[in-house]
């Protein structure tokens, strides 16, 4: 990915969740070290003690407003694992918990490696994992914070998951493996004054006020710049003087698509004016970041104000927070450490905006934004996008490309056009879908950006052809592209605006009788779960977010079902001997047509049918009943013929059987109906027909005793007589 873009998105997460973790289920500061401070409770939330059964997960929505403080997280779970007990542990059945900001984790399609190393009161080493998202190892005691100084206040998401990997989607006949249970309680602390923020609340922030600039010319274009619009922005306060080491906190919101935004310091000087330094040597440090507070360690952008401007390139739409740091103060100064010296400046901010309709280099390239169109018949959410305007049919789920392209020649550079959409909250659980069909071969490059144009050297995800795109990124999926044909997806995508933008590759056929059709839908599973699966739909813990995944085949797995577990000539074999395995039936109910216990031939007989007819539905052969009504015959019969044979090897009357068969009947149709495929059921089984013959055995000895008895006390009345 593009440096700049990875400054942009992801290093700001990287580096907070690195501080964060480092003393993480450590000795950190405890969230009551807040008392006292200009804070209150935004939200709090308490979630249940919840289970999660084997390949099962859970998702957890937290919502940090841009006054938010501080965030703080306590999870209690019934996994009990150490360091040593980890690395045993396949990932397949291994407790996990990843985060991912602005949208949902999916730690299934990603090839990291995990953070191990976790205990109750400790955490040793963090691994940052690709595209902003982390995974670990469950522990019994979590507890975070983290601050706004560390994460943007933006949308916060945790997964829960009972083991990841292809295997985790694929259904099974019967779910083995540990289940754990987890309870949480989350709460958000935010900022009473709104000028002042920080962990503590005790840092200043001044607002920055943006308006038309003085050098815009009549027409609205800025001086120098055609067909744009300069905006200015300042403080209340033309001059802000810093002493040695001591930083001020600026924020201004950017509202619309920028090309750049400069940040410069004009009239540096120091004070008082008879110091003898000229303030050349002073170091005025800027620091710029997107969504949250920077520092010296922690920002996005920065540079020495002193030496030359700030310039950021197609900033991100949204909150700005921009840092001034004055050093070598007392270095210039000649060495004097006089705490009444200080350097002053005048900091000015210009934004260049293009008009509704434009954007790019100059404001030459066109811009479209497409409309939310909903599908009929739908999960939520899932729609498609179309651009405004009459070139463009309205009951088509596509559009013709060639009619809205950019048609400007400027040295014979590449055009660009831009397609802005935007993805409404509690959406983050659907995939942006883009295709991109040519008659002929694509003659277009594809740049994908969330909150900001994206560029050559600006972007989160693209695509040039086959084999250069972002297919390493774990939130790409690229589908059967061609060289006519583009067909990509970016799963679980983050709430917000994205920006796609299409370079038209300088040709010398022109673009005239190409003909090239787009789609950009938001779908629920992608690939329909590639034909293997069924597209399920559930809610996150908050009930804020909708979110879709597959539910694989026997033979299929992978978060879109596109991994083959078994072949399907392994499948052939191993539904055939499925099957066939039930013939083994046959001989108990010989050996009870032999014996004529012809109630046992019944069940055995009726078992092994039931049983060659369930697992011939569930391998997908033939179903002759429902799925519910095989498992239940088969489990049923199954139960009741082990417990009959228990039953036969009494030598108590037919009545007493009858009697005994009737109540094993009742239980074992029970146990069948509520949690067949338990594993307790095989010693409960067991159970229930040691205790049929114990039961068996008492009613022969009691039988035989009160026979010998009453003999007894014959011959001895005989005997007086």
């Amino acid at each position: 990915m593009a440096d700049n873009s990875i400054l942009c998105s992801v290093s700001s997460l990287i580096l907070s969740l690195f501080t964060l973790f480092s003393c993480l289920f450590g000795h950190g500061n405890s969230i009551e070290q807040l008392a006292g401070y200009n804070t209150f409770t935004i939200s709090s939330f308490k979630y249940p003690e919840t289970q999660i059964r084997p390949f099962d997960m859970r998702y957890i929505r937290v919502d940090l407003p841009p006054w938010f403080s501080s965030m703080s997280i306590a999870l209690k779970s019934s996994v009990n694992l150490d360091i040593k007990s980890v690395e045993n542990v396949p990932k397949s059945a291994l407790p996990m918990i990843c985060f991912r900001e602005g949208s949902l984790p999916l730690p299934d399609v990603s090839n990291t490696s995990f953070g191990v190393a976790l205990s109750n009161s400790s955490f040793e080493g963090t691994q940052v994992l690709q595209n902003s998202e982390q995974c670990y190892p469950v522990s019994r005691n979590m507890t975070m914070k983290l601050t706004n100084e560390q994460i943007s206040a933006r949308v916060l998401y945790f997964g829960l998951f009972n083991g990841v990997g292809p295997t985790r989607t694929q259904s099974k006949m019967i779910v083995r493996g540990p289940s754990y249970s987890f309870a949480a309680n989350i709460s958000v602390e935010g900022c009473i004054t709104s000028s002042m923020q920080g962990q503590y609340c005790n840092q200043t922030v001044e607002l920055l006020s943006c308006g038309l600039s003085r050098n815009n010319s009549g027409n609205g274009s800025a001086s120098g710049f055609f067909n744009q619009s300069m905006l200015s922005c300042s403080n209340n306060f033309v001059t802000s003087c810093l002493g040695d080491e001591e930083m001020k906190i600026y924020t201004l919101e950017i509202l619309r698509v920028a090309e750049f935004l400069t940040v410069s310091a004009e009239n540096v000087r120091l004070r008082p004016v008879n110091n003898s330094g000229n303030g050349s040597g002073i170091d005025l440090m800027c620091f710029a970041r997107y969504g949250a507070m920077p520092s010296a360690t922690l920002h996005d952008f920065s540079g020495n104000l002193n030496k030359s401007p700030l310039v950021i390139n197609s900033p991100k739409v949204g909150q700005w927070y921009i840092s001034i740091l004055a050093l070598n103060l007392s270095k210039e100064t000649g060495g004097s450490q006089s705490n009444v010296s200080k350097v002053c400046y005048s900091l000015e901010l210009q934004e260049l905006e293009c008009p509704l309709g434009k954007a790019g280099p100059n404001c030459l390239s066109e811009r479209y934004m497409l409309q939310t169109v909903l599908r009929k018949d739908s999960t939520p959410f899932e729609s498609y996008f179309l651009p405004y305007g009459e070139k463009v049919m309205s009951d088509a789920a596509n559009f013709l490309l060639e009619p809205l392209l950019s048609n400007y020649s400027f040295g014979g550079l590449d055009t660009w056009t831009y397609f802005i959409l935007d993805i409404p909250h509690g959406a983050a659980g659907g995939n942006l879908h883009i295709r991109l069909t040519s008659d002929r071969k694509l003659n277009y490059e594809i740049y994908v950006r969330n909150g900001g144009l994206p560029s050559l050297v600006n972007w989160d995800y693209y695509y040039v052809n086959k084999t250069s795109n972002s297919h390493g990124s774990m939130f790409f999926a690229l589908y059967s592209s061609s060289e006519e044909k583009a067909d990509f997806y970016i799963l679980y995508v983050r709430e917000g605006t994205w920006n796609i933008a299409l370079r038209n590759l300088n040709s010398t056929d022109g673009t005239s009788n190409r003909q090239t059709t787009m789609s950009v839908s938001l779908e629920r599973c992608p690939k329909r779960c590639s034909y293997h699966g069924d597209c399920k739909s559930a809610l996150d813990a908050s009930g804020l977010t909708s979110y879709s995944f597959c539910a694989c085949d026997r033979t299929h797995g992978g978060f879109d079902c596109s991994i083959e577990i078994v072949s399907r000539q392994g499948h052939i074999w191993q539904s055939i001997a499925l099957i066939a395995s039930n013939a083994a039936a046959v001989l108990p109910a010989f050996w009870a047509l032999r014996q004529k216990a012809f109630a046992e031939w019944v069940i055995y007989t009726s078992s092994g049918i039931s049983s060659g007819l369930y697992h011939a539905c569930d391998v997908g052969t033939w179903c002759a009943l429902s799925f519910g009504v095989l498992q239940f015959f088969d489990f049923w019969l199954s139960f009741l013929a082990v417990v009959s044979t228990f039953v036969y090897l009494t030598t108590i009357g037919e009545v007493y059987k009858r009697a005994i068969h009737t109540v094993v009947a009742i239980l074992t149709a029970l146990m069948a109906i509520t949690k067949a495929t338990r594993p307790s059921n095989v010693i409960l089984v067991m159970a229930i027909g040691a205790l049929a013959l114990l039961v068996g055995w008492l009613i022969e000895f009691s039988t035989k005793y009160r026979s010998l008895s009453f003999s007894m006390d014959l011959c001895l009345n005989s005997l007086e007589r």
